[in-house]
């Protein structure tokens, strides 16, 4: 017997794959916290002196690069985090980071959109980072270009604009911990699975965007993303 429901599912959330037309179906989004010295001396902490943190996005919260999305309300500091993003086709827990990048189908560009303003209340607070980071629209991402064609890019420069002047620029080098560290680290939480995307960090020189402004990223070997802001 077929099985029904009380109201239609809702679509499926996916992301493209760079020159192909199949799609990569999203199933969770998982964001490390402060993996790059510079970033987390300019959020006023010490580089790699805590364990890896983890958050999640929804998976509807991603945005296909080239979009113009709504300015989120609520915040007056909103900020702009290039990152490279990992799609993973297998998973499971307690994953050995020797077999980590095993997991990974491909990469691609991403910007984690945060309400910085929010953030902060909610950490001085002791409260979830939930309504900060997990926003409608706050996971903009390039095409997934594979592993099999690429690699693993551990190196290579990472950058970002708003509005053409440079924001952010970095190398993947600078990770404080690495794509198969933070595998592992998160399979010790929860057991993994295909369809999940892992935000790795991001570099120093985030900071505000506008209503109207384009925000434009792009990491060495694995593509680019970009974003507007209606205004």
């Amino acid at each position: 017997m077929p099985e029904t429901f009380v109201i239609p599912p809702p679509p499926a959330a996916s992301v493209a794959v760079a020159g192909e037309a199949r799609r990569f179906p999203v199933r969770r989004i998982f964001c490390v916290a402060l993996n790059y010295a510079a970033h987390a001396r300019e959020m006023g902490k010490e580089p790699g002196a805590e364990p890896p943190f983890f958050f999640t996005k929804p998976a509807d919260a991603v945005v296909e690069s080239g979009a113009t999305i709504p300015f989120p309300g609520l915040t007056q500091n909103l900020h702009h985090e290039i990152e490279l993003v990992a799609a993973l086709v297998a998973g499971g827990a307690g994953i050995a980071p020797e077999r980590a990048l095993d997991c990974v189908f491909g990469y691609a560009a991403g910007i984690d959109l945060t309400r910085r303003d929010m953030q902060t209340a909610a950490r001085n607070a002791g409260r979830p980072w939930d309504m900060s980071k997990g926003f409608d629209h706050s996971a903009p991402i390039g095409a997934i270009r594979p592993a099999s064609q690429i690699g693993h890019p551990a190196e290579g420069r990472i950058a970002l604009r708003v509005n053409g002047a440079l924001r952010q620029e970095g190398d993947l080098s600078d990770m404080i911990w690495s794509l198969p560290r933070i595998i592992a680290d998160i399979s010790r939480y929860v057991a993994l699975a295909p369809g999940d995307l892992i935000f790795t960090g991001t570099p120093s020189g985030v900071s505000a965007m506008q209503p109207g402004d384009v925000a434009e990223g792009e990491i060495e070997g694995a593509g680019s993303v970009r974003v507007a802001f209606a205004g």
